[in-house]
């Protein structure tokens, strides 16, 4: 009988502190060893060349999730996962959108349908509320929350998705009873739509202006918005996909006095630039996220982050919309303004290596 059940051999490992040659072994499902010339073993895989790195957790993608009325997602959960598990990751959080008047318990069960149907990485969702009603908050959430599902994501802008200040307390409220952590997406929703307005009566509406109408103060000003009412709440918060010097600035002014305030960046914001949003035609729109890619010096500031502990994650934000579809980044005629492109690139199968070959 072989010691081992699996040896990955001759490839480079990437540790959390070093990366040397080594053969890695494996027992029962779990690395039993790390050494040279390992060969006794049932199965032996052959990673000349490659990369062995331990599996990656991408806790923020968008999978199958409503998009507003004929657009659609370009993933599937099969094709989804597919990507992860190319792109190194063994675990993904994907989430489940509450839709207006909609019972948390039906769209959470209407989700565990399509993520069964195919997976090739193991998986675990986050709840976004989108509806935060009586009946939501007093009764679904707390029992969903018992239940298991004790992440929670509320957004401060796109419409039929921006909480107001009050129902985000009462979220938070909740979130603080029952233990569950809030990821919160902070972008100023009245500023935006405020900017977009004006832009567009200008004739500015290609997909660069999408960066216009978001601004660094539209995240920075949320961002700090959200961090005061998780502290009149003293729950702990996560500012998700963080794109600038600015908001980060806020998080780390708000961990040193003690408040339990989280941050993520992600790869968008560590290799595009504002930039990358140019082109003819449309073709910007391959780039449009949000909060959309900064300059330069943003994207210095979200490495210091990740290198200070100020980002304590590092997520994908996996949103793809197809470039060439009506559904997705080619809004139909007579919607040529960037307003209706839809927000969101992939990023679940490169964040792990973009991670490594610009930041290692």
């Amino acid at each position: 009988m072989a010691a081992f059940d699996t040896v990955i051999r001759n490839g480079t490992v990437a540790t959390a502190s070093d990366t040397f040659k080594a053969d890695v072994a494996i027992r029962q499902g779990r690395i039993a060893a790390i050494g040279e010339a390992i060969t006794d073993a049932d199965e032996i895989v052959d990673a000349s060349g490659l990369l062995v790195l331990p599996g990656g957790i991408d806790s923020h993608v968008h999978i199958s999730q409503p998009s507003g009325p004929g657009i659609v997602m370009a993933d599937d959960f099969e094709s989804a996962t597919r990507a992860a598990a190319f792109g190194g990751n063994t675990f993904v959080m994907p989430y489940c959108l509450q839709e207006k008047g909609q019972p948390l318990r039906a769209a959470l069960k209407d989700y565990h349908a399509l993520a069964e149907q195919a997976c090739y990485v193991d998986h675990s969702f986050h709840l976004i509320i989108a509806d935060p009603s009586d009946s939501v908050l007093g009764q679904e959430l707390p029992a969903l929350v018992a239940d298991g599902y004790s992440s929670l994501k509320i957004f401060m802008t796109y419409q039929d998705l921006a909480l107001s200040d009050y129902e985000i307390l009462g979220v938070l409220q909740v979130a603080r009873e029952t233990g569950a952590l809030v990821q919160i997406h902070a972008e100023n929703y009245d500023a935006i739509r405020f900017l977009t307005d004006r832009l567009e009566r200008a004739g500015k509406i290609a997909p660069y202006y999408h960066g216009k109408s978001r601004p660094i103060a539209v995240e920075r000003e949320a961002t700090h918005r959200a961090i005061s009412l998780a502290e009149l709440i003293d729950v702990p918060i996560v500012i998700v996909h963080v794109s600038n010097r600015e908001a980060m600035e806020e998080i780390r002014r708000a961990q040193t006095r003690g408040l339990k305030i989280h941050g993520e960046t992600c790869p968008q914001y560590l290799v595009l630039t504002e930039e990358d949003m140019q082109g003819l035609n449309m073709e910007g729109a391959k780039y449009v996220c949000s909060p959309p890619p900064r300059d330069k010096a943003s994207q210095g500031a979200c490495w210091e982050g990740l290198e200070q502990g100020v980002f304590s994650l590092f997520s994908s934000d996996h949103c793809p919309f197809r470039y060439d579809d009506e559904a997705g980044k080619l809004t139909p005629k007579g919607r040529t303004s960037f307003r209706w492109v839809p927000n969101g690139i992939p990023g679940v199968e490169t964040r792990l290596p973009i991670l490594f070959s610009e930041g290692v």
